[in-house]
């Protein structure tokens, strides 16, 4: 599981072929792991911790990949994860190199890393590149650390290529008979800067560059969107650029940032695109967030709930720049950016069940089941909306969480198109 964050969505088809050999070789893995320690003078500060310490405790664990995609196929291979501590026993260092292999993409090569160096400050990079059409480079960095801890820094800078990418048209009832594909080659960075007012108020703003090419997909047994689409009627098919600026207000009781037990989040952003700051057209992205957070028994129970509202105004909105549903963080019975119109309207439940605590190599891990429930639907706005517009995606998600920053995560959800199962890193809000 302790891949980059971006997720792999398995067919129906391959789930009991694919989940079960994972799991296996997931606990024949843990079998050949090992600790070690290694002297303060072969590390650097920056990949472990306070370099006050003598010796920095390092868990090494070869895992499998194995995971099947109807829009990528099967893709197999092998990473090892490097996981190093400081003398509280939390990771501050996550290292994990992997090679895969891929009919349509070749042998992909990539390195996922994670840095904890205190507690307000993380950084984030996965550099990935493909023998054929996809590649991936992307730094993050968060620093909550400044001005008393009242002031937050963000910025991720991105270099991408995604041969799988799928358009099936607009609105809710677009069909999977109109299915194309497509690969968007983007380049960009979303900066952002925050700073608390009172005790739980954060006024943000921000800044966001995207620049998109759209090239023939890895999958010529598909239509390429060309082909069925144009650009009279799918603005942003012959590629744009978003030039964005951002403003949002957020109210937080949450008791942890990255993974909260307890409390509230509320959140409204306001986006203007201008074509005057080099954007391809004038449209503007408004977007409400609620979150909940409710333990029950020591927090061995956690229900969680998210109401979210985007809404999308503007002419010649570019198609990937419109309110978009489908994939692991929003409707997990689907793939990625299924549903696409004007607005869209979501709500995701979710019971987090803590099982277990179990102890390997010195490393503590807390291993969860979480029933989902996630319903959304996108139209034209929210006072046209009607029963038709939404889609009902049950399902359920294992986690394995490595306390405070690390959580692996498998979430297999249930559509009108089948199963569909995602792999990955985080919890999916």
């Amino acid at each position: 599981m302790l891949q980059k964050p971006t997720m792999q969505t398995i067919s129906s088809s391959h789930v009991p072929n694919c989940i079960i050999p994972v799991i296996l070789c997931t606990l024949v893995s843990l079998l050949v792991g090992c600790t070690s320690h290694i002297p303060r003078e072969y590390s650097h500060p920056l990949l472990t911790g306070n370099s006050s310490e003598e010796t920095i405790k390092l868990v090494t664990v070869p895992l499998p990949v194995i995971a099947a995609s109807p829009n990528e196929g099967i893709t197999y291979g092998a990473l090892t994860a490097f996981l190093a501590h400081n003398r509280d026993e939390e990771v501050v260092t996550l290292m994990a190199p992997q090679v895969t292999y891929n009919a349509a993409f070749g042998v992909t090569a990539s390195l996922y890393g994670a840095f904890y160096p205190t507690a307000g400050r993380n950084i984030e990079m996965n550099i990935s590149q493909s023998g054929h059409v996809n590649y991936d480079y992307e730094l993050r960095v968060r620093d909550t650390s400044l001005l008393n801890n009242k002031l937050e820094l963000n910025g991720f800078l991105f270099m991408l290529a995604d041969g799988s990418s799928r358009f099936f048209g607009f609105n809710s009832s677009s069909s999977p008979q109109m299915e194309t594909n497509y690969a968007n080659n983007e380049f960009g960075y979303n900066l952002s800067g925050g700073y608390q007012v009172g005790k739980h108020f954060q006024l943000s703003v921000g800044d966001r560059f995207r620049d998109v090419s759209i090239r023939p997909g890895a999958f010529r047994r598909l239509p390429d969107i060309k082909d069925k689409f144009s650009s009279a009627t799918v603005p942003g098919i012959d590629g744009f650029t978003t030039h964005a600026l951002r403003i949002s207000l957020s109210y937080s009781t949450l008791d942890n940032r990255d993974m909260p037990a307890y409390g509230g989040y509320s959140r409204i952003t306001f986006e203007p695109t201008l074509k005057s700051l080099g954007g391809a057209a004038n449209y503007r992205h408004y977007e409400v967030e609620a979150k909940g957070y409710i333990p029950v028994s020591n927090s061995r129970y956690i229900s969680v709930f998210r109401l979210m509202y985007n809404q999308t105004i503007g002419d010649d909105v570019p198609f990937l720049e419109q309110s978009i549903l489908g994939g692991e963080s929003t409707l997990r019975g689907y793939g990625r950016n299924r549903f696409i119109d004007n607005s869209f309207l979501l709500c995701n439940i979710e019971e987090r069940i803590r099982l277990f605590r179990w102890e390997v190599f010195g490393v503590t891990a807390d291993w969860e089941v979480a029933p989902f429930f996630d319903l959304g639907g996108v139209m034209e706005s929210l006072n046209k909306a009607s029963s038709a517009n939404f889609e009902v995606n049950p399902g359920i998600g294992f986690r394995a969480i490595v306390r405070p920053n690390i959580v692996g995560r498998v979430d297999l959800g249930f559509g009108k198109d089948g199963p569909a199962v995602f792999v990955g890193l985080g919890y999916p809000f």
